[in-house]
């Protein structure tokens, strides 16, 4: 037989990645080491910060939507996250909403790399 998964521990699994991803960006935004990275390190941190702001959008937005018995589950809400951090990462590689370009030439004037 098929292995059972409980949705609820799948949903807490998934917030602390989230609560831990949100603290490592801020971690790798916040390092003053940061200076001594490579153009490219530098332009993926600004990407995540991306990713991560177009994530917390769709979270915004979904708030906006009257909740109902079915819409407000635990399992809802786990795939709900999923679903943002999913749609946020492939919109910001597909996409150039220019929030990242912007946060990486800031980052490179203050740290002097120009």
């Amino acid at each position: 037989m098929g292995m059972s998964l409980d949705p609820t521990a799948l949903y807490n699994a998934n917030y602390y990645k989230t609560s831990n991803s949100t603290s490592e960006l801020e971690n790798k935004l916040n390092s003053s080491d940061l200076s001594s990275k490579s153009d490219d390190e530098l332009m993926k941190v600004c990407k995540e910060f991306e990713s991560y702001f177009l994530e917390q959008i769709f979270k915004g937005m979904e708030k906006m939507i009257p909740k109902t018995e079915k819409t407000s589950s635990n399992e809802v809400e786990m795939f709900s996250d999923l679903a943002y951090q999913e749609m946020a990462s492939k919109a910001t590689k597909q996409t150039d909403f220019g929030i990242a370009q912007k946060l990486y030439e800031q980052m490179k004037r203050n740290y002097g790399l120009d």
